[in-house]
C-alpha cells in the first residue's frame, strides 16, 4: 500500500476551495486509501478554515492532519517533522493531480531505483502559459537539480541529510534546498501529470518569475540570498 511508504506535507494559508480540489484529487489518486496528509496550515481566513474542516471531514479516506504553519519553508520543516515513511512529497495546495496514477508511479520510480534521492514532475497550466512551463522544464534538465516545491518527492533519509528546509528562507527555499542533491540521485518524469494555476506569472510576470529564477542560480552559494523576500511576497 502506497499509505506505508508515503506522506504528503501540504503548506497552506488561505487556499480556500484551492486546498479542497488539490486533497480531492489526491484522494482520487490509486490506491490512496489510508494516506498521511500533513497540512501546515497559517490560515487567518475564517472561509479557508472552515473549509480546511470540511475537507477532514470529507475524504475519510485519506488521514488528514493539521498544524501550524508560516512561511512555506517553515511550514514545510513543521510537517517533515511528523513523518515516519520512507518517502515525504511537498506538494503544494494549488497543484492538482490529474493523472490519477500519479503518486504510484512516482513512488514505483524511486523504489525501483534506490539511488534517486529526489524526484520532481513538470506541470502544465492554461494554455497561454504552458511555454513558460516548459522552459522552466528545460532549465530544470540542463542546470544543477531544482524541483520546484510545488512537487518534491524525497528520500526521507535524504531530505534530512542536507539539514530539511531552513525556515530563515523565505524566498526560493525550494531551489536552496533541492540544489543540494548531486544530479546523479535526481530524477525528473517526462510526463506533466499535474495542473497548477498560472498565477504566479499573472500576479508578478514572466520576466520577474525568470530573473529570480537566475539570481537564485548565480546566488545558490550565498546562504543570505535566500533569506531576503526580493518583493516576492508582496
Amino acid at each position: 500500500m502506497i499509505s506505508t511508504k508515503l506522506t504528503i506535507v501540504i503548506p497552506c494559508k488561505n487556499e480556500g476551495n484551492t486546498i479542497y480540489a488539490c486533497l480531492l484529487a489526491i484522494s482520487n489518486q490509486v490506491d490512496s486509501n489510508n494516506l498521511s496528509i500533513i497540512i501546515a496550515d497559517s490560515s487567518d481566513n475564517q472561509e479557508s478554515l472552515d473549509i480546511l474542516a470540511k475537507c477532514k471531514s470529507d475524504f475519510k479516506n485519506l488521514d488528514i492532519q493539521v498544524v501550524n504553519g508560516g512561511f512555506p519553508a517553515q511550514a514545510r520543516l513543521n510537517g517533515s517533522y511528523l513523518v515516519k515513511t520512507d518517502y515525504l512529497l511537498f506538494l503544494d495546495a494549488d497543484i492538482m493531480l490529474t493523472d490519477i496514477n500519479t503518486l504510484i508511479q512516482s513512488i514505483i520510480h524511486c523504489c525501483s531505483n534506490p539511488h534517486i534521492d529526489l524526484l520532481t514532475i513538470p506541470f502544465y497550466t492554461d494554455p497561454k502559459w504552458n511555454w513558460a512551463f516548459r522552459a522552466f522544464k528545460f532549465c530544470q534538465m540542463i542546470g544543477p537539480p531544482f524541483a520546484i516545491g510545488g512537487f518534491q518527492l524525497w528520500k526521507t533519509s535524504a531530505y534530512w541529510k542536507t539539514g530539511g528546509y531552513n525556515p530563515a528562507e523565505i524566498f526560493a527555499e525550494d531551489y536552496s534546498i533541492s540544489s543540494k542533491v548531486d544530479r546523479a540521485n535526481f530524477k525528473m518524469l517526462k510526463s506533466s501529470l499535474a495542473y497548477t494555476s498560472p498565477r504566479r506569472f499573472e500576479n508578478k510576470g514572466i520576466f520577474y518569475m525568470f530573473k529570480l529564477m537566475i539570481l537564485s542560480y548565480i546566488n545558490r552559494n550565498k546562504p543570505d540570498f535566500f533569506k531576503k523576500h526580493h518583493d516576492y511576497w508582496t
